[in-house]
């Protein structure tokens, strides 16, 4: 934060906040003075003359420190200044030649002797430690309160789950905050209410489809359970997705209600910054209205990858159409390995559509590999065909309809081989984009990831211009869940508006993948695991079970499996936790919290389960992989 020696009297006077700090230094290869040395002054004269002159720089900016290049507690303050996204100036006494004579100056103005020294709008806080109370306690924020000259407080670009939950929690605390989302539609026109990925495309309604294709199964095992029906069960697409866009559509109007009971302002509008603190907000109609406010949230999620050959854009389909699709999309071709690709393949074929899925590499990059193998192996077994190794070059329309017929071709990633197949729908599910190339931050100065759109930040999720942070999907190196960017969401608000310190831990975080058979985890992958901790230092515990409801209804024995992954050097602590089987995240989420604890094998072995439950497995795990025995299960 600090920007070096300061000569005072080139600190312009400048509103709070209403740009970059930006203090002058001194020439090369010369020391910034604070007052003159020459003979035409007395020393009493001088240090009057030095008096004014730090009296004009504490009075002349919002925020003044007085440091020490190398002192720790000075480096505290401007980190929790840098945080906070407040601009100040520095002056470093131990770079400055007369710095002995400024401290003694400020001495007699403050009567404290030590550095930091620190005026927040000509207020003396003190140092260190006062400062931080003074943040801890909420006088820091009120000394720090923006004047009129911004429209906002906050604004939020983006209103999906973090963007939401941030700008709802700023508005809690007292803030003016306002919300800019818009939707993009879609290459087939598709487009959605407020609330982001997760609740309109994304988590809500494909864990409903998921639900929907669950019960499919439930139908086949009631029969087992003594059910008897002799009418044809069959699924009716239409219905299913009525009601699932009903449901949300009533959370749509409830995030607009709750913005509206929080006095948050929500506009309906693409938003691009034009300078700095300002941004261009363009609704439907192209009417352009101009907003500042004092600190931005950039919230705007991501949008599917497509393909870059002829026919993607024109026929294929996305997670952004598919759970509003008008039709029955009939035979489909899934196209990618990641977990939407492997959900969304799951519930079509749960709804007894004829799936394929092509995969370029492996399946679910970025997880345990043995786990993933495991799902696609399940999957294998229950319908659906994978096509591995294979990329698809051109996707044509062969017959017009709802849906219609369309060919793809593909290549083969090992050779020159190409297949052809014929399907109705082509679902593409390759990635996701970052949406962030549009939004004007070269204007401002914020820093991407070229290659990918991704915004570094850093442990506060402040990027490199100061006044603007940036939460979820969109962060370089982060984990790509709705709860992630609705507890940074708020964890950040709270630091910038309510005097917390706490930041958000992206460790140890628990997600399922809701394939047929779910997959929960937590933790490192095996690969991982090995790959910090060396093998040699873990011991893996592993089991197959089959659950109680299964055996009845004949459901596939020695299917369902569960793993923990152990770091022998630090007392059995469970660093990997891995499930495969029903209701997968309802069992990860509470051993997540255990895991948060410190948890161990003993502590786990120290636990009585639960019976007959799936959970329970992971209190009697016994066998490691380094054993080679067997882990076939004979009975429940």
């Amino acid at each position: 934060m600090s920007p070096g020696p300061v000569q005072v009297g080139a600190v312009s006077n400048r509103r709070p906040g209403s740009g970059r700090s930006a203090p002058m230094s001194s020439p090369p290869g010369r020391r910034a003075r604070l007052w003159s040395s020459g003979t035409s002054r007395s020393a009493p004269e001088a240090r009057e003359e030095l008096r004014r002159r730090l009296l004009g720089l504490i009075e002349g900016n919002r925020v003044m420190i007085f440091s020490k290049s190398y002192c720790p507690h000075s480096t505290r303050v401007k980190e929790l200044f840098s945080s906070l996204g407040v601009e100040c100036n520095i002056l470093e006494l131990d770079q400055v030649d007369d710095g002995a004579s400024v401290q003694e100056v400020l001495s007699e103005i403050t009567n404290q002797r030590t550095v930091p020294n620190i005026f927040v709008n000509k207020v003396h806080m003190g140092g260190c430690d006062r400062t931080f109370q003074a943040h801890q306690s909420g006088l820091l924020q009120k000394l720090l309160q923006e004047d009129s000259a911004y429209d906002y407080d906050l604004i939020v670009i983006g209103g999906g789950s973090g963007g939401l939950a941030c700008a709802q929690e700023a508005a809690i605390l007292g803030k003016k905050v306002m919300v800019l989302d818009f939707v993009v539609p879609s290459p087939q026109g598709t487009s959605w209410g407020l609330g982001g990925t997760c609740v309109n495309v994304g988590c809500v309604p494909k864990k409903l489809m998921h639900q929907a294709a669950l019960l499919g199964q439930a139908l086949s095992d009631s029969r087992k359970f003594g059910w008897e029906y002799n009418q044809q069960v069959k699924h009716n697409w239409e219905t299913m997705t009525e009601a699932i866009q009903n449901h949300i559509g009533s959370l749509n109007w409830s995030y607009r209600l709750s913005l509206r009971e929080k006095a948050v302002a929500y506009v309906n509008s693409y938003g691009e910054f034009v300078e700095h603190h300002k941004i261009k907000a363009t609704n439907r109609k192209g009417q352009e209205t101009c907003y500042t406010a004092a600190k931005f949230v950039i919230a705007t999620g991501e949008r599917p990858r497509y393909l870059g050959i002829q026919g993607d854009k024109e026929y294929c389909i996305t997670s952004d159409d598919l759970f509003s699709l008008p039709y029955c999309p009939g035979k489909t071709l899934v196209v990618g390995a990641s977990y939407v690709a492997l959900e969304c393949a799951g519930f079509l074929a749960g709804l007894g559509l004829d799936v394929t899925v092509m995969v370029r590499s492996v399946l679910l990059r970025g997880f345990d590999q043995e786990m993933a193998e495991r799902v696609g192996s399940y999957m294998e077994q229950h319908g659906v065909k994978f096509v591995r190794k294979f990329i698809p070059v051109m996707v044509q329309q062969v017959e017009k309809g709802s849906p219609g017929k369309l060919k793809v071709v593909a290549k083969s990633t090992e050779g020159p081989e190409t297949v052809e197949g014929m399907y109705n729908t082509v679902l593409l599910a390759i990635g996701r984009d970052s949406s962030t190339r549009k939004i004007g931050l070269e204007k401002i100065g914020v820093k991407i990831n070229e290659k990918n759109g991704k915004i570094p930040v850093n442990d506060m999720e402040q990027t490199n211009v100061p006044y603007v942070y940036a939460i979820g999907d969109i962060l370089e190196g982060k984990l790509e869940l709705t709860p992630v960017a609705i507890q940074a969401g708020k964890l950040l608000a709270r630091r910038l508006f309510g005097g917390r310190l706490e930041k958000c831990d992206y460790i140890n975080v628990p997600t399922t993948v809701f394939t047929p058979l779910e997959y929960g985890c937590c933790g490192l992958s095996e690969e991982k695991a090995i790959d910090v901790y060396k093998k040699e230092n873990l011991e893996v515990y592993h089991t197959l079970f089959w659950p109680l409801e299964w055996t009845v209804a004949g459901r596939d024995n020695n299917t369902c499996y569960a793993k923990i992954i152990c770091n022998k050097l630090d007392n059995n602590l469970v660093i990997g936790f891995h499930i495969l089987g029903p209701n997968a995240g309802e069992i990860t989420q509470g051993f997540a919290a255990a895991m948060k604890c410190g948890l161990t094998k003993q502590l786990l072995d120290d636990t009585i389960g639960i019976h007959p439950t799936c959970g329970e497995i992971f209190t009697t795990l016994e066998i490691t992989k380094s054993s080679g025995l067997d882990i076939s299960q004979k009975g429940c």
